[in-house]
């Protein structure tokens, strides 16, 4: 029978048969330490000379990174091993043996990794990665589909685009003009007047030439649309569906998030009420202008800069402290701690090297924001710096936000838009609205915002035939797992990443 790693908890003592590859291996005269893979976990593997025989043991000496093996054993639990449990080999069956892994435990380059996407998948980090992909993605239809939304799909090929063509990829369509959808808002307006209350999660394109950490060319989008719903009632399914989404994965993912190093203590900020802020006053928070609870943007942000320096200092010394020891002389072991300590210092000094490059420029430009201008990156990082949780802006102005944003009562110059901002620098990653449902009003804006009328004739028609205040939003599936997981780069939250400069593997 067929076992696996995350189901050894229930096999704890017994006999096992288990399907994998090795992930790592360390010698010893009379023992081999495999650290094992299977798709579902890792776990140390021992092969005994005794227990498996010369033959056998000579074959476990001969496997090498990644090489593809059977082992049968006995599970035993151990606190210090990977997941808790080892098992004591047997016997053993090579599969496959894999010759020149390129991924070797060194440090490797960033463009080196993306150019074996394929293989750097099968790597701890990136397997504790995608596991939180995929609980995220399954509490996402689980929040859906408990709360009486119905699932539905719409077109990937659009014959207009919502928000404007400029970062739309064209193609061809049986001879007509075409674009990769950069959303689905429209048919989900579409759809709630149908179903009520819809969500559709799929795959959607915006053709910007970044190279931020924040973007994609292909990215995964849910949008939910709901009938009879004000950007009010819009912003507290927000923060319930965030609320879920975090505090599930952080139930069922313990082992992954633990792997990233994460520290999820940061993510308790979501079982607190989301502070709501209007665009007016969060301007002059970020200014520096308002302060929130005590706390002043600017002030923190420049706490922020000496405590990165003061890191930077801290590390060095600490380097060096290390290497006059292994320079005197130590055992391998401890030469080999001392040393590990060494490198994550040197990962440390540079993320605090890379603030204090960024802090004056990100409080430069609070300083200086200009009124009715988008939020940047460092915008958003500076004000959920004050709150230290995610963050609802409501009510933007109304020339940055898109045509069909209803506008706010008795003020044509701002709209009922709303975007999360995660907290930890992670910034926006939902943005909704409730609709415009005036007809003249929605005219009016798409030839404001130079769209060809008769793409929205079918649009239009929702405003003409049983018309109802409703509202939507759109999640980026990868914002919210950078943010969960705590990466650096967008690149690695999903499998295959697509965006400027990077088509393959």
């Amino acid at each position: 029978m067929h076992h696996y790693i995350q189901d050894f908890s229930k096999h704890d003592g017994q006999e096992v048969t288990v399907k994998g590859w090795v992930a790592n291996k360390r010698d010893s005269k009379t023992n081999i330490f495999i650290v094992f893979r299977d798709g579902t976990g890792f776990a140390q593997c021992v092969v005994n000379l005794d227990d498996v025989g010369e033959e056998q043991f000579e074959q476990a000496k001969r496997l090498t990174q990644e090489s593809a093996v059977i082992f049968n054993g006995t599970i035993k639990k151990d606190d210090r091993q990977i997941g808790g449990y080892e098992v004591a080999v047997s016997s053993l069956e090579v599969v496959s043996t894999s010759e020149g892994f390129p991924i070797t435990p060194k440090e490797h380059g960033d463009r080196f990794l993306a150019d074996r996407r394929h293989l750097w998948l099968r790597s701890r980090r990136q397997w504790a990665i995608m596991r939180v992909r995929n609980a995220i993605i399954m509490s996402i239809h689980e929040f859906f589909q408990t709360n009486g939304f119905v699932q539905m799909d719409s077109p990937l090929f659009t014959g207009s685009a919502c928000e404007g063509t400029t970062d739309l990829f064209a193609t061809d369509f049986f001879g007509e003009p075409a674009y990769l959808a950069q959303s689905g808002q429209l048919y989900g307006e579409a759809m709630a007047m149908a179903m009520g209350k819809i969500y559709t999660f799929g795959p959607t394109f915006r053709a910007e030439k970044s190279r931020t950490p924040r973007h994609l060319a292909e990215f995964w989008m849910i949008e939910p649309e709901m009938a009879y719903y004000t950007n009010e009632m819009n912003m507290d399914l927000i923060e319930n569906f965030t609320r879920h989404v975090v505090t599930t994965v952080v139930e069922k993912c313990k082992l992954e998030l633990e792997t990233l190093d994460r520290d999820v203590s940061s993510l308790e900020s979501v079982k607190s009420a989301f502070p709501r802020v209007s665009y007016e006053d969060s301007i002059k928070i970020l200014r520096g202008e308002v302060e929130v609870n005590g706390k002043n943007a600017i002030t923190l942000q420049e706490e922020d800069l000496q405590a990165a320096k003061d890191a930077i200092v801290a590390a060095n010394a600490k380097i060096a402290e290390n290497e006059k020891v292994i320079k005197g002389g130590v055992k391998k072991g401890k030469r080999n701690y001392l040393q590990s300590q060494i490198d994550n210092l040197k990962s440390d000094i540079k993320v605090a090297e890379e603030k204090v490059r960024n802090i004056p420029k990100w409080i430069e430009s609070a300083k200086n924001f200009p009124d009715g201008e988008d939020f940047g990156g460092s915008d958003e990082t500076v004000l959920t710096r004050v709150f230290d949780a995610p963050v609802l802006v409501y009510n933007w102005p109304t020339n940055i936000k898109a045509f069909y944003m209803k506008e706010v009562e008795g003020d044509p110059t701002h709209v009922k838009g709303v975007d999360l901002l995660a907290p930890e620098g992670y910034g926006e990653i939902v943005g909704g609205s409730e609709r415009e449902t005036d007809i003249d009003i929605l005219l009016r804006k798409i030839d404001e915002h130079e769209l060809d009328e008769k793409d929205f004739s079918w649009y239009l028609d929702l405003r003409r035939y049983g018309s109802v205040p409703h509202s939507g939003f759109g999640l980026g599936l990868e914002r919210m797992v950078r943010w969960i997981c705590k990466l650096d780069h967008i690149r690695e939250t999903i499998p295959f990443p697509r965006r400027f400069g990077r088509l393959f593997p």
